[in-house]
């Protein structure tokens, strides 16, 4: 592709179109926005560009698509597909001003919020109000609710409330350009012809900028228990998983932990656990509701289930401290495993009862590669983070015979009736993989959309094809 460098010209016509004070081409500002959580990549932007309204990122895109240049939109940066990344330099397009959450609409359980809004804080907001938005990646605390309306985001409670598809109602989207539209209506049901909503959602940035989300909302459950159940082997505890829901369970987060992870969570975050020598993985099952006898009556079904796949011990946490330590060593799992060694984490996802031949099939795989792998994740919704860790290999053989062993778990991961990427989304990273899944005719329905939003292909070029 070949676009338009921006000029000492074009830069003053930014400014006009943005406010000067929103323009940045320090070094600093410019390195800051060269990289997110994807691992050693760095691309540098020729200009940083922070809008503070809807109006100016309509200028700015127009702009930039009458003259060429490439627009890349980004979220608090904390993807790991690389999406973010401004790999043909260009605008880097960050939303972090836009952070109101304009409007908490109690009557009719829905909010209207910003893309810029900490994903977190906004769960904290509506929680006052007594109401839940249960959308909560593990960077909550520190991701944009636009970046998880980009990537289509999911969580540990999407086995129970469903992923972010479920809750956005609307969107207020900036074309390429410049044109502003609403992609939906205010409502809980939509049959008026293609769904814009729904293709906004997981597009990664590539047909739109989003400005504005309307959010529906639910009643804040008011108990909740917290169980963590050990086992001898991977396979069993993945086991467990699909027949937990055959039984008529549903709880609310149903989360896969390897051994190795929760070590390295122990050593990293200096978490005081008792890790049996005979326990190999973990289930995190948490249930809420209203009724805690209901609540309790559904742990004790999911204990039976348990007991049949050789569940070694189960810890129960009731109090909010011991719920807390435990959700803690899950979400800190990322960041211990990134911290320990050279690593790169894919996303997977498969119909849960497949969950205990994908796990075994992973590590057949590193095995003959000679990788090892950490794997985590939302089991109850299929979907294993898959941490390959270099451990014994050359760097020969990391840099060249690596990407072999991904394109099997990949095609792996596909016999299984799943797919490349569970929530994490394709981006840059995983764009070489999409024909392991997707047929070329497939893979050009979806290049002809972006064709039809972005004829000169000025929004976050490179990314997903």
């Amino acid at each position: 592709m070949q676009y338009t460098k921006i000029t000492s010209t074009f830069l003053d016509q930014i400014k006009e179109a943005v406010g000067a004070a929103n323009v940045f081409t320090d070094e600093e500002s410019l390195a800051n926005y060269a990289h997110d959580e994807t691992e050693d990549l760095k691309y540098f932007p020729e200009v940083v560009v922070k809008p503070v309204d809807t109006v100016s990122v309509s200028a700015l895109l127009k702009l930039c698509n009458e003259n060429h240049v490439p627009v890349t939109p980004r979220g608090g940066g904390t993807g790991l597909s690389g999406a973010a990344l401004p790999v043909f330099g260009g605008v880097l397009l960050s939303m972090e001003k836009f952070k109101k959450i304009i409007n908490i609409d109690t009557q009719n359980l829905q909010a209207t919020v910003e893309p810029g809004v900490i994903t977190e804080e906004f769960m904290d907001a509506v929680a006052e109000q007594g109401l839940l938005y249960p959308v909560d990646p593990s960077s909550k605390g520190s991701c944009f609710i636009g970046g998880n309306v980009a990537h289509g985001s999911g969580g540990p409670r999407v086995v129970k409330y469903g992923t972010i598809r479920e809750y956005i109602l609307n969107l207020e989207v900036v074309l390429p350009t410049g044109e502003v539209i609403w992609t939906g209506a205010n409502t809980l049901k939509y049959a008026s012809g293609y769904n814009l909503t729904q293709l906004m959602i997981g597009s990664e940035g590539t047909l739109g900028v989003v400005t504005k989300i309307v959010t529906k909302l639910i009643p804040k459950p008011t108990q909740s228990v917290l169980m963590m159940a050990s086992f001898a082997e991977n396979e069993e505890a993945c086991g467990a998983v699909s027949a937990i829901f055959r039984a008529g369970i549903i709880p609310s987060a149903l989360e896969f932990m390897e051994r190795k992870g929760v070590e390295w969570v122990i050593k990293y975050d200096d978490i005081k656990f008792d890790l049996k020598d005979n326990v190999n993985a973990f289930l995190m099952l948490e249930f809420d509701g209203d009724d805690l006898d209901h609540i309790f009556k559904d742990c004790e079904k999911a204990n039976q289930v348990l007991e049949q796949f050789n569940c070694t011990d189960v810890l129960f946490a009731d109090t909010a401290q011991q719920k807390e330590e435990i959700w803690r060593i899950r979400r800190t799992m990322p960041e211990s495993v990134k911290s320990n060694s050279i690593y790169k984490e894919e996303d997977t996802v498969v119909p849960r009862a497949t969950l205990p031949q994908l796990i075994k099939g992973i590590k057949e795989i590193g095995a003959r590669y000679g990788f090892e792998s950490v794997c985590y994740g939302h089991a109850g919704d299929g979907n294993l983070h898959v941490n390959i860790i270099k451990a014994g290999m050359s760097d020969e053989d990391w840099k060249n015979k690596l990407k072999d062993g991904i394109v099997e778990i990949f095609e792996l991961t596909s016999q299984l009736g799943g797919t490349i990427s569970g929530e994490h989304g394709i981006g840059l990273v995983q764009r070489e993989f999409m024909s392991i899944k997707y047929s070329e005719v497939h893979l050009n329905l979806m290049r002809s959309i972006k064709k039809v939003f972005d004829p000169n292909s000025i929004l976050n070029p490179g990314k997903i094809f």
